[in-house]
């Protein structure tokens, strides 16, 4: 099975919150893409959580001059996962952030989202509980997707399989 991870890093927890940080990994061919995401390139994006900076270190001001305009990001994730179905530790904030980032620009994502209980048991969401909480989470996006997948391998390594 093809296992594509992503994860998003965000302008804080809140309501107004929005993406500032996608990366993706495709574990079977190794193919991958990080970037950032411009604010100022989507209307009304103003909220920055000072929480949220210190856990990722991603500053407002390294965001709008390193980050892509939002189109660019929408197209860049659709030309490269058309048709794919991404895994998400967090599925409800990355799905909203995401839903976020393609409604600003009127533009349909290519492909879906799911959980980790699309590809993993209960026993196995349980095991990967405790993995992720023993790992030391740096809170950028590409460091965490290689974090999720290293725990995906290693509770699955039984070879149990999700029903």
């Amino acid at each position: 099975m093809e296992l594509i991870c992503i994860d998003l890093e965000a302008s804080g927890l809140g309501a107004e919150s929005y993406p500032i940080e996608i990366a993706w990994i495709n574990d079977e061919t190794g193919e991958q893409d990080n970037f950032l995401i411009n604010p100022d390139s989507a209307a009304g994006w103003r909220y920055w959580d000072e929480y949220a900076e210190e856990m990722h270190g991603i500053e407002r001001e390294e965001a709008v001059s390193k980050g892509l305009d939002i189109k660019q990001a929408c197209s860049r994730l659709n030309k490269k996962l058309k048709g794919k179905t991404l895994i998400s530790d967090a599925f409800e904030f990355d799905l909203f952030w995401l839903t976020r980032l393609f409604e600003a620009t009127g533009i349909q994502p290519s492909f879906r989202m799911a959980g980790l209980d699309r590809i993993l048991s209960k026993e196995q969401l349980i095991q990967f509980g405790f993995l992720a909480k023993a790992q030391f989470r740096r809170h950028r996006a590409l460091q965490d997707v290689r974090d999720i997948i290293s725990c995906i391998k290693a509770v699955t390594a039984t070879g149990t399989e999700a029903v």
